[in-house]
């Protein structure tokens, strides 16, 4: 269990309820056909439907790692933590 608010939880539980049917749409849509009934090859090969994917596993990710993270300490997200000495 995590330390965030009840209503952060909240939060959490509806964004990560909402990203997975998002993704699972991602994941089952079917590119359209054209008029000879053959998938759009353009449809099939789209980098922007792939990115949107991407970008959505990585948000089901971040919203678990938040979820999961031990009370006290802040979740781990996989990247480096900023330097708190760096100068300015």
């Amino acid at each position: 269990m995590s330390a965030l608010g009840e209503g952060d939880a909240f939060f959490l539980q509806e964004l990560e309820v909402d990203v997975r049917a998002e993704l699972t749409i991602a994941e089952t849509s079917q590119p359209e056909e054209e008029a000879d009934g053959e998938p759009d090859v353009m449809m099939l090969l789209d980098p922007d439907a792939e990115r949107y994917e991407v970008a959505l596993r990585s948000l089901l990710g971040a919203v678990e790692a938040v979820e999961d993270a031990p009370p006290g300490r802040p979740p781990n997200t996989g990247q480096a933590a900023p330097d708190r000495h760096a100068q300015e």
